[in-house]
């Protein structure tokens, strides 16, 4: 085969005028012989990239392989992609668009593989900053957020935040819908493995009304919004995204909607109960914490703590820990932190080993917000009165009048 491939090029001369459509004919023929394509289309590339066929010719050529090789088996294509890489590496910067051509292609055939980090590496390699060629802004956003994507599959999300921070540098610039819904995805998901998941979760609930998203993905959104909103810290940030969900009809269908009404409803979580929602996490979501306790483990004793507060003035360490299925010293370190953090409100007295809660009065904040919205109507008429007093005193008269 490859010695027929090599005749056949032999016999086209490259200062013809036809030249190109004559070795674009031999690769048509090269693809139809599919038992021995990938010794024939070595043998094609060999000839084509010799240093001898003129590189207007070998680039219109090599273009048309990058356009065929989307035709054919995978694996065969995979082979065909790095061998064509490999010839032209010496000379990359001439043929630098068909080489692009040919590392997407390659990278998709690699991302279906499963094999996320290759695929990364391969687009890596476009220069897209550094080449000749000068690509426009939707593309290289779209390689910089498939790049990411890629990486966070293969759960690296510190090189993937390299290329997220690339694409946020061209927003202003990109008007394509689609790229900017992807960008948001890859945003939520870095916020997601940085186990930001209070963030997360907002950045997931947002998508999960985006209209130009498709139904399925919506709900994959949701879903993955009520786990980061159960795994963030227990809070009133946390109390709110809660309630957004629970009050969201579309969560009564999903698995995890067990775990977050029960937390909406500030009852105590037994650990026991968590199997079932343990099952739905990511590894990332699995890691375990400085303390030794699971990211879940951690935010189900937040939480059950919290609603403690909402049970007892004040417990014991001992019977909290009991409470808690944890440690005395661990539950007092906990409640500790959140009343630090002014997560919860209360105070610990550590002689007598009490923990205090103090009930959150909504009557008393209710009345000093109105008191600041009255506080600053005040500063806005003494502002216009400064600039246009005739206009005040006008109006006043006219009201007292009528």
């Amino acid at each position: 085969m490859a010695s027929a491939v090599q005749a056949k090029l032999k016999k086209i001369k490259p200062s013809s005028k036809n030249a190109v459509e004559k070795f674009r004919e031999v690769l048509d023929q090269v693809l139809k012989d599919t038992k021995r394509l990938e010794e024939g289309l070595k043998a094609f590339l060999t000839g084509v990239l010799d240093e001898n066929i003129g590189v207007v010719i070998a680039k219109a050529v090599l273009g048309y392989f990058a356009e065929k090789v989307t035709t054919i088996d995978q694996p065969t294509a995979r082979v065909a992609c790095v061998y064509a890489l490999e010839k032209i590496q010496n000379r990359v910067v001439t043929f630098e668009d068909q080489a692009t051509q040919i590392r997407l292609s390659l990278a998709n055939i690699l991302e279906d593989e499963h094999k996320w980090r290759e695929s990364a590496s391969i687009l890596c390699a476009i220069p897209l900053d550094s080449g000749q060629k000068i690509y426009g802004a939707d593309f290289k956003m779209e390689v910089y957020l498939k790049i990411a994507r890629l990486f966070l599959e293969d759960q690296d999300h510190i090189s993937a935040e390299a290329y997220v921070n690339r694409a946020a540098l061209l927003q202003s610039e990109v008007k394509n819908k689609e790229l900017q819904v992807i960008y948001k995805v890859c945003c939520a998901r870095m916020a997601d493995f940085r186990r930001k998941f209070s963030d997360a979760a907002r950045r997931y609930i947002q998508l999960s009304y985006e209209a130009d998203i498709h139904t399925s993905e919506r709900l994959t959104s949701l879903r993955c919004a009520m786990i980061c909103a159960i795994l963030s810290q227990a809070g009133q940030q946390r109390s709110k995204q809660l309630a957004t969900l629970y009050k969201d009809e579309r969560c009564q269908q999903l698995p995890a909607f067990k775990i977050l009404e029960k937390m909406y409803l500030e009852r105590i979580i037994r650990l026991s109960e968590l199997e079932d929602f343990s099952a739905l996490l990511s590894p990332h979501q699995k890691a375990i914490t400085a303390d030794g306790s699971t990211i879940l483990g951690r935010a189900v004793i937040e939480h059950n703590i919290l609603s403690a507060s909402k049970l007892y003035v004040n417990i014991s360490f001992a019977e909290l820990g009991r409470l808690l299925a944890i440690p005395s010293a661990k539950a007092e370190k906990v409640a500790a932190k959140m009343i630090a953090e002014k997560r919860m409100s209360g105070y610990i007295d550590q002689i007598d080993e009490v923990v205090y809660f103090k009930k959150w009065e909504a009557l008393p904040t209710w009345d000093e917000k109105i008191n600041t919205v009255c506080v600053l109507v005040n500063s806005v008429v003494d502002k216009i009165n400064l600039h246009h007093s005739d206009w005040v005193t006008s109006t006043l008269e006219s009201q007292m009048t009528h």
